[in-house]
């Protein structure tokens, strides 16, 4: 899109008028970011009173459900308008078809009836896939004898997954695996099962990226997947055009909410899901973006505060209606920090 301004010309527009003072700046603000436009990701683990560090993503926590809990009321407290759910599954529990992930009084289940009983206003979203439950840390089942991953009958775990989430009382489910046909399903099964508020939040471009390595540290899939990739299902970065299929295909199966992820280095594709679908629109600052940022400022070479935010505003300036990050609480308390009043 060209935009042509006929007529302006210097000294008769002068750009830095409208920048010289903090209330000209203020009113022509285009963009704007809020508590409200965060959604934290956190990592439940089993057992009672455990916080364990993860070391490749320093301030972040795997935290048991009573302290999750306990940590989700300054989340709560802030203005953060929900939290996503990734398990760290005991290596013992973990099998080849991954059926851990619709066990009724497993992990996440009981983590959703906990959160929800002590802030039933905060959203609780549920991931939606194999790879934390899986003994090769792949996000679906695999054909024994050639070791590629079974399409359609990953999705019908994953359907049994999701069915579990939403009795368990998700507000959302989160389908991140990239198998094919898996929102229609999950939808279907939804609806059959009376579920017809339960959101569809579809990662609908995601792509194989090299900035998730400190995620799958956290959730332990990192050592069942050794050298191995996720190329044959997640997104080429290469492509642009084949997100918007993928997006297109996700609304017609009936996704409430799509999702672009990476974040940073994917507004491109961000800008054109919002601009060609006008669909609600998230976006993921994954675990390699925090940690680089992490680094930097550890080393004293970027100011924290500032770059993280400069960050998530460009992500609400590409069109992103809700960031996952793991900065949510940080931000959250910077930008109450500066609220005017």
């Amino acid at each position: 899109m060209t935009l042509a301004f006929p007529g302006q010309h210097y000294p008769a527009t002068r750009m830095r008028r409208l920048r010289a003072t903090p209330f000209a700046r203020a009113l022509q603000r285009e963009a704007h970011l809020a508590a409200s436009d965060l959604i934290w990701p956190v990592f439940v683990c089993p057992g009672e009173k455990q916080r364990q560090a993860v070391a490749s993503m320093p301030g972040v926590e795997r935290l048991s459900i009573d302290l999750l809990v306990a940590a989700s009321g300054e989340a709560v407290d802030l203005g953060i308008p929900a939290i996503a759910l990734f398990p760290v599954i005991n290596a013992a529990d973990k099998t080849a078809d991954g059926r851990a992930a619709w066990d009724e009084k497993g992990l996440v289940p009981r983590a959703v009836k906990a959160l929800k009983t002590a802030h039933p206003g905060l959203g609780v979203i549920c991931d939606v896939a194999l790879d934390p439950y899986t003994s090769h840390g792949q996000d679906g089942i695999l054909d024994e004898r050639t070791g590629t991953i079974l399409n359609d009958v990953t999705v019908e775990a994953l359907v049994r997954q999701a069915k579990v989430q939403a009795a368990a009382g998700a507000d959302v489910v989160a389908p991140s695996d990239m198998m094919d046909g898996r929102i229609g399903a999950i939808r279907r099964a939804l609806e059959a099962d009376g579920f017809h508020q339960t959101l569809i939040l579809a990662y609908a471009a995601k792509y194989a990226s090299a900035f998730y390595g400190p995620f799958r540290d956290a959730v332990g899939s990192a050592a069942q997947l050794g050298g191995a990739g996720k190329e044959t299902y997640q997104m080429d970065p290469a492509n642009g055009d084949e997100a918007l299929r993928e997006v297109a295909l996700d609304i017609a199966e009936g996704a409430d909410f799509v999702m672009v992820k990476p974040g940073l280095p994917y507004l491109d594709i961000v800008w054109r899901v919002k601009r060609q679908f006008g669909m609600p629109t998230a976006v993921y600052q994954v675990s390699g973006e925090y940690a680089m940022l992490k680094a930097a400022a550890a080393n004293g070479w970027l100011d924290e505060r500032k770059t993280v935010c400069e960050a998530l505003l460009a992500m609400r300036r590409a069109g992103a209606d809700a960031i996952l990050t793991y900065y949510a609480l940080d931000a959250a308390r910077w930008l109450r920090e500066t609220a005017p009043g």
